[in-house]
């Protein structure tokens, strides 16, 4: 068996109301299209995958995504090209998003070129490319 990506991410967030309009604007740029919108979900479909947020639970509002505790670590969504990256990198300017790093080569993978931010509750989500087959070459 070979799996065919990732079908789906829920991110669970702290504060929807800060972070719902930061993922309107992210995703649908993204070229993702919403399919869900209610009072605790938003999530969108596209490019072979989806990527929603869901309100946290009352007694979680307020906590802070802490990276290097059981769970997400960060996302990472896969550019098409390596001009994407820097593309997305001036869209987040745009939107004011906390960068975590500009557009920067990597060691990860050979021409590992990436872009890392935050969304408001400081969840880490990174955009990437890797030309060719990357690893698996």
């Amino acid at each position: 068996m070979e799996i065919n990506g990732v079908a789906h991410v829920m991110l669970t967030v702290s504060d929807f109301e800060a972070c719902l309009p930061f993922y309107e604007k992210l995703l649908t740029y993204l070229g993702l299209k919403p399919v869900i919108r209610n009072a605790d979900t938003f999530y969108c479909v596209g490019g072979r995958t989806a990527v929603g947020i869901m309100r946290c639970e009352d007694a979680h509002r307020g906590e802070s995504f802490e990276q290097r505790r059981i769970g997400l670590h960060h996302m990472c969504l896969r550019a098409r090209e390596r001009g994407d990256v820097d593309e997305i990198y001036a869209f987040l300017k745009t939107m004011g998003a906390k960068i975590v790093h500009p557009p920067e080569t990597g060691s990860w993978a050979p021409g590992y070129y990436s872009v890392l931010f935050e969304d408001p509750d400081g969840i880490r989500i990174e955009v990437n490319h890797v030309p060719g087959k990357g690893l698996l070459a």
